[in-house]
């Protein structure tokens, strides 16, 4: 149990820096969540497989082998704490992941997930507050990316 404790105190402690580091420009654009889902493109535009694949392993982007453990073997240090995405894109739509990315706490407020693109972010330098993780754009090449992954 006291390990436990440990590993999500650091948990939090990774994800509270991985925030401090890759923090956007505060403009956001609008959407709206329905049902548990935000439909349509943030950007206005389709994602990009290929670099969302070099947003999730960019350690100071989205920073998502962290948590979660991906068929990506070329990279090391796949984390255990969320759930693994082997076939993500045969579980969720665009739209449910998008929530997810936009901020998981709609879902699960207890989460550990941080909320990329939303800007009430906490434990942060007081330089990255009202500010976002990732941009719209980089929110859909992540979707798309984990869309591939069958």
């Amino acid at each position: 149990m006291k390990h436990s404790k440990i590993l999500t105190a650091a948990m939090g402690f990774a994800v509270a820096g991985l925030i401090s580091v890759n923090a956007q420009s505060a403009e956001t654009n609008s959407y709206v969540v329905s049902n548990g889902f935000i439909f349509g493109s943030l950007s206005g535009a389709p994602g990009d497989a290929a670099n969302g694949k070099k947003v999730v392993i960019n350690r100071k982007k989205g920073n998502c082998l962290a948590c979660h453990e991906m068929p990506i073997p070329e990279q090391q240090f796949h984390g255990q704490t969320g759930a693994p995405l082997d076939g993500v894109g045969d579980r969720y739509t665009e739209a449910e992941l998008r929530l997810r990315m936009v901020d998981a706490k709609q879902i699960n407020p207890d989460t550990m997930m941080p909320s990329f693109y939303t800007t009430n972010q906490h434990r942060v330098l007081k330089k990255f507050q009202g500010k976002t993780i990732l941009s719209a754009q980089e929110i859909e090449d992540v979707i798309a990316y984990l869309k591939t992954i069958k």
